[in-house]
């Protein structure tokens, strides 16, 4: 019987690169949304620092000028800003995770379906080179006995 020989491999080769890639491109969409949030929070420090520098500004008695007043205030108004900027970055990143996730999935269900077809057709190799191991060994069965019946005729 013939080597067992699944006609799908390269595609099966070409899939499981594919699930690789697909891997590695939600490894860093990841990443990036890690990183997007790691950016927010260091905004939102520096914005807290920001009042807590303010606060005790306040309660020093200090006498806080309209300058200084205005220079808090657009500190902040600015810090608000970035900030949401750094938020809308982070919902992008979160979305584009979220799409090579959905990509990563899809190719491997289909890997998964490829794998599933490599395996019912091995299946069905070996079941046919039972098959035909059994037949062999019939006829060898079915060629000893008659061989054996008729030394028996010619031995009477």
């Amino acid at each position: 019987m013939k080597k067992f020989k699944f006609q799908l491999e390269t595609l099966l080769r070409v899939t499981r690169r594919k699930k690789d890639d697909a891997e590695r491109d939600f490894a860093a969409a990841a990443r990036k949304v890690e990183e997007a949030r790691e950016g927010l929070n260091t905004l939102m420090e520096e914005m807290q620092k920001g009042q807590r520098d303010y606060d005790a500004l306040a309660q020093e008695g200090v006498r806080v000028t309209v300058g200084r007043l205005m220079a808090f205030n657009s500190f902040f108004a600015w810090k608000r800003e970035q900030i949401e900027m750094q938020q809308g970055i982070l919902l992008q990143m979160k979305a584009e995770k979220q799409k090579k996730l959905q990509a990563l999935m899809e190719v491997m269900s289909y890997l998964k379906s490829i794998e599933q077809l490599k395996e019912r057709r091995w299946q069905e190799y070996q079941a046919e080179a039972l098959q035909e191991e059994q037949k062999m060994l019939d006829e060898i069965g079915l060629q000893l006995t008659m061989r054996h019946k008729r030394r028996e005729v010619e031995a009477k």
